[in-house]
């Protein structure tokens, strides 16, 4: 698999890692025992913290990656792992 190829899997995972993470950990104003800014939703967070966030979803999606990349290379789940569920492309077909 060529780089390039490689590095746009990884941007995928990163960006589904990205809605993963993002709602784990936020802490509201009320929560927090703080006054809300006039206009501020209740839900909005109370700090916005984007490296601890962009920290998280790399790491999450370096696993996801590396997980992929491991069963690309061993061959862990094939084509063949589907057949109970529909017939595989002629092109796998033995």
């Amino acid at each position: 698999m060529r780089f390039t190829s490689l590095l746009a899997i990884y941007f995928l995972f990163w960006f589904l890692s990205l809605f993963i993470v993002l709602p784990l950990g936020v802490r509201t104003s009320e929560e927090m025992g703080k006054e809300r800014v006039p206009g501020q939703a209740e839900s909005a967070p109370h700090e916005f913290r984007p490296w601890r966030i962009i920290l998280r979803t790399s790491v999450v999606a370096a696993v996801l990656f590396a997980l992929f990349y491991a069963n690309y290379v061993n061959g862990w789940i094939t084509v063949r792992s589907f057949d109970a569920i529909f017939s595989p492309p002629a092109e796998f077909a033995e």
